[in-house]
């Protein structure tokens, strides 16, 4: 099918459906400027990846990790919302789309005006205590950074702090990841949009709406190792994607 039937093809599909979600990953925010971490030149390729483990046993593992997320911050706090994060939030304010699943941490989706948003991988608008799990907003920890040589501390119990984000071999939040199962096994149509589905087990949602006899819509620029799920497959940019779509449904 060449791309205007793909989009008619998907349109039919968000008519028929009664419960639509989206999944997100880092594709979605490429085109707001944020750098696929995976990607070369990623913050991931220029940093060795400090496990939770290790920062919490290695004070010369937490400066390090605190000078990657430092860098981070400034490529964030620049970054607003594109066509598709706003696209998502209008199927939202519509009424179709019920809940937003997103494997990122930068915010974009409530930026745009999502309100059901359901992170699993933590935000990266927040620090929390390891130890307490006070939290503050990621604006104060960072503009300390360098006078604490990079490792903050809880001043409430004196804890590690650390942004509120899932770190590899830390536990993946057990409220969210029941929710996000919980939206999956309802919804009749999921929309996933940029992500390569390698990461476990946030990865296994979509699968999870194709069990239940749902229909899957995916947009990503590469393949997926479920593409087959899939009843349409967009390459293009999720922002094209999008706009076609609201497009062809008058909104």
């Amino acid at each position: 099918m060449d791309f205007k039937e793909r989009i008619e093809k998907a349109v039919e599909l968000i008519k028929k459906a009664g419960y639509i979600t989206a999944f997100t990953g880092a594709g979605i925010s490429t085109e707001s400027g944020i750098s696929d971490f995976r990607s070369p030149g990623g913050i991931w390729d220029r940093y060795r990846i400090i496990t939770y483990q290790e920062f919490l046993q290695s004070s010369d593992a937490r400066q390090q990790y605190w000078k990657m997320k430092h860098e981070l911050f400034r490529e964030l706090r620049n970054a607003k919302p594109n066509n598709a994060h706003k696209a998502l939030a209008l199927l939202e304010a519509k009424g179709i789309l019920k809940a937003v699943i997103t494997q990122n941490i930068d915010g974009l989706h409530q930026d745009a005006g999502s309100s059901r948003v359901i992170e699993l991988h933590g935000t990266n608008r927040k620090a929390e205590c390891v130890n307490c799990s006070k939290t503050w907003p990621i604006e104060e920890i960072d503009e300390k950074l360098e006078e604490v040589e990079f490792e903050p501390v809880c001043d409430h119990c004196g804890g590690y702090i650390k942004p509120a984000t899932v770190s590899f071999g830390q536990p993946m939040p057990e409220k969210e990841m029941m929710e996000a199962v919980q939206e999956a096994q309802r919804s009749d149509l999921m929309f996933m949009i940029g992500s390569s589905l390698q990461v476990e087990p946030a990865a296994s949602i979509p699968r999870i709406t194709f069990e239940k006899g749902g229909k899957l819509i995916f947009i990503n620029r590469t393949e997926t190792p479920w593409d087959h799920l899939a009843s349409v497959v967009f390459r293009e940019s999720a922002s094209r994607v999008m706009d076609a779509i609201l497009e062809a449904l008058q909104f």
